[in-house]
């Protein structure tokens, strides 16, 4: 690969990763309501979902990717009513203070599954790799440096852009530390998450 290709693969992925969607809309959702650790599970899954669609396209399996439509109508749902179920449980919960938040680790598997579920049945991602990326990318003639390179400029560009997103919503509720400020948030953070479960489920 030629650092022509390289950049313009990363200037394509921080567009698609900057433009507002679910994958960014839940990872400022999670960081809302539990703070910045937590909403790197969510990171975590979103990148692993973009890293399959990629070994997909490399692999020439674009046409597997494009088949799961169907099958991932279902995917949409059951993410879509994971999301509106953590949405509902953000917004029920109790006021906690922001100190002990930020510790809190026990649902890092449901963020990081609800993070691959968002990347997985999302239409743009399936479009962006197995339609645009071949477009630019020889994918057919990519060595085992090559993929490893196009995978780490994938997890880097997109890993920057959600963090990024996250440590700002991270650092808008570290302003909140009255209860009924923390509650507010926290039931602000929870429509973000219901909507964006319902936005999937509108698209199935």
């Amino acid at each position: 690969m030629s650092l022509v290709s390289i950049f313009s693969l990363a200037i394509a992925l921080f567009v698609l990763a900057a433009t507002p969607g679910p994958g960014v809309f839940a990872t400022i959702s999670r960081s809302l309501a539990s703070g910045f650790i937590p909403s790197l599970s969510v990171i975590a899954g979103i990148v692993t979902g973009d890293i399959i669609f990629l070994l997909f396209a490399i692999m020439g399996m674009s046409f597997i990717a494009q088949a799961m439509g169907n099958f991932f109508i279902v995917v949409k749902i059951i993410g879509a009513a994971y999301l509106i179920f953590l949405g509902i449980k953000i917004w029920k919960s109790k006021p906690v203070p922001v100190q002990q938040v930020n510790k809190e680790t026990k649902n890092k598997y449901g963020n990081y599954l609800s993070g691959l579920v968002i990347t997985l049945s999302n239409p743009k991602v399936i479009l962006f790799y197995c339609g645009f990326l071949p477009s630019f990318l020889e994918l057919s003639h990519l060595g085992s440096i090559d993929i490893c390179i196009v995978a780490f400029t994938i997890s880097i560009v997109l890993s920057s852009v959600l963090t990024f997103y996250a440590y700002l919503a991270n650092r808008a509720r570290m302003f909140f530390s009255s209860p009924h400020s923390v509650k507010r948030l926290n039931r602000t953070a929870g429509i973000v998450m219901i909507a964006t479960g319902v936005a999937i489920a509108a698209k199935s």
